[in-house]
């Protein structure tokens, strides 16, 4: 149940994203049309986004440790917005889903989804008692 509420937030971040024109990230629909398509795509690069994140992630972010640490964390945005590049080029390969116009593009997109994912996370978070 959490993998699905996290691939629905990133949906509607990456969602966000798009809808700021001056970033330059689109997402491109599986199939012409309604906007059905457009959700479906949304959720699939955004479990895409996930895999990506939870796999390739995972292995950067321990080998990329020490720069973590000489950088106190900012390397971070770097890395997301790495990950974020490689789900749009793994969902290019199918020709649809997301596109970004370059690499720190994708830094910046990653950092206003980081900052939807945080807000969403405070709003969606069960109360402990």
């Amino acid at each position: 149940m959490g993998f699905l509420i996290r691939a629905v937030v990133n949906a509607f971040a990456i969602w966000v994203v798009t809808l700021i024109p001056v970033l330059g990230v689109v997402v491109i629909p599986f199939a012409p049309g309604e906007t059905l398509q457009l959700v479906i795509t949304l959720l699939a690069v955004a479990a895409i986004f996930a895999i990506v994140n939870s796999i390739v992630g995972t292995i950067v972010k321990i080998l990329t440790f020490p720069l973590y640490v000489l950088t106190l964390g900012l390397f971070s945005l770097i890395v997301n917005g790495f990950l974020l590049w490689l789900t749009a080029w793994i969902t290019g390969l199918w020709n649809w889903g997301l596109r970004i116009d370059g690499f720190w593009w994708g830094v910046v997109a990653a950092i206003v989804i980081s900052l939807i994912n945080w807000i969403a996370g405070i709003i969606i978070r069960p109360r402990r008692r």
